[in-house]
């Protein structure tokens, strides 16, 4: 091997990917989406797919309007190995009970998203 693959910051990576799904200014969420995700990133989840920034971008545009008044935050720790972090996560009012929870797989490229495959439950 060379050195062995990298292994991503979970706790880091979860941080930042849950700070783009929260950020409800668009200027800011975009610069957020910017410093996180590889320009070819790609999001797949049980409703959307999504290529690129920009696509990305819009996706969690649509969420922020779909669910104004809900948070995500991390369920519990997320964990990683070999450029992989896997992330539960819930929405809920600020401080109140999960609405939606899910499962998000984070795969890196250099310390940026690349790939990230998500998993609802239950699918709104």
């Amino acid at each position: 091997m060379d050195g062995g693959p990298e292994t991503p910051d979970a706790e880091a990576l979860a941080q930042r990917y849950l700070a783009c799904w929260n950020e409800r200014d668009p200027a800011r969420r975009a610069a957020l989406v910017a410093g996180l995700w590889t320009v070819d990133a790609v999001y797949v989840d049980p409703i959307v797919a999504a290529e690129g920034r920009g696509a990305i971008h819009d996706v969690l545009a649509t969420a922020q309007r779909q669910f104004p008044d809900l948070v995500f935050r991390p369920a519990g720790r997320p964990d990683g190995h070999h450029h992989v972090v896997r992330l539960r996560w819930e929405m809920a009012p600020d401080g109140g009970p999960a609405v939606i929870v899910g499962l998000a797989v984070l795969v890196t490229e250099r310390g940026r998203l690349r790939r990230v495959f998500g998993f609802l439950d239950p699918v709104p």
